[in-house]
């Protein structure tokens, strides 16, 4: 219970009791992050409900799509992709980029590109065509993108060995938590296909191009995981896997 309430308390904004984060009690805290997800996306799936029952419009149904996510969470993941998108566009040695990542000041190429994120998510959450399956594999989202972050957070090496992330990854047993956290990524997979095969499988697309991205980038240019780097991932998986379900609607739509 201790790693759960852990995992609320510093993954959302949430009100939970305090706990003492002791080692036993943060060696399972990761593997409750995805539960995080799920209560977004119910809320989420909720906002959808609501809006198409009330007829709310594409402008304002997709706000506070794009705002529902970003609020429960704190806005902590977001800040994590401002972190590294600074980091990246700076150009520099891997050691000036972690560096960056420790800054807590923002720089412009973090503005611009938090910007651009917001309005191309806002833009996806607008052309999306919600109907009851599609809402579901939607609302899944939030929970798939936090099993794929917390997997490679426990996969990846740490770039740094400190921080954030390893005061979680730290005391974890490594192998349980994988099995766990994949276990967490099958039933999200599965879920999705079983609700939709079309929008369901371009979901489960988006999400894998996103993995494919991050993985290449977090050991290329940092060698390895930071917890900005797992914001930063989290927040484009799920942008890719909405994009990815209005491509296959308009496709859908064309066959």
């Amino acid at each position: 219970m201790k790693s759960l309430i852990i995992a609320f308390a510093m993954y959302s904004k949430l009100p939970m009791p305090r706990v003492d984060w002791e080692k036993k009690a943060l060696s399972w805290a990761l593997c409750w992050f995805p539960l995080v997800g799920v209560v977004i996306g119910a809320v989420l799936w909720g906002w959808m409900a609501l809006a198409g029952a009330l007829g709310i419009g594409k402008i304002l149904f997709a706000a506070f799509a794009l705002l529902i996510p970003i609020a429960l969470s704190g806005g902590i993941h977001l800040d994590g992709f401002c972190d590294t998108c600074d980091a990246l566009s700076s150009h520099q040695s891997r050691e000036r980029k972690l560096e960056i990542l420790k800054d807590s000041h923002t720089g412009a190429f973090a503005i611009i590109c938090c910007a651009l994120y917001l309005l191309v998510f806002f833009s996806c959450w607008c052309e999306a065509a919600v109907t009851p399956r599609s809402a579901l594999v939607l609302a899944l989202g939030p929970a798939l993108s936090r099993s794929l972050s917390g997997l490679f957070a426990v996969t990846l090496p740490n770039a740094r060995g400190t921080g954030l992330l390893a005061t979680f990854t730290g005391p974890m047993d490594t192998l349980k938590a994988r099995v766990f956290l994949i276990l967490w990524v099958a039933a999200c997979g599965i879920g999705v296909l079983v609700l939709d095969l079309w929008t369901g499988g371009a979901a489960l697309a988006g999400a894998a191009l996103v993995c494919l991205y991050y993985v290449i980038t977090a050991k290329k240019q940092f060698g390895g995981v930071t917890g900005d780097l797992a914001g930063f991932f989290l927040q484009l998986c799920e942008l890719g896997m909405v994009l990815a379900v209005v491509l296959a609607q308009k496709i859908e739509v064309l066959l």
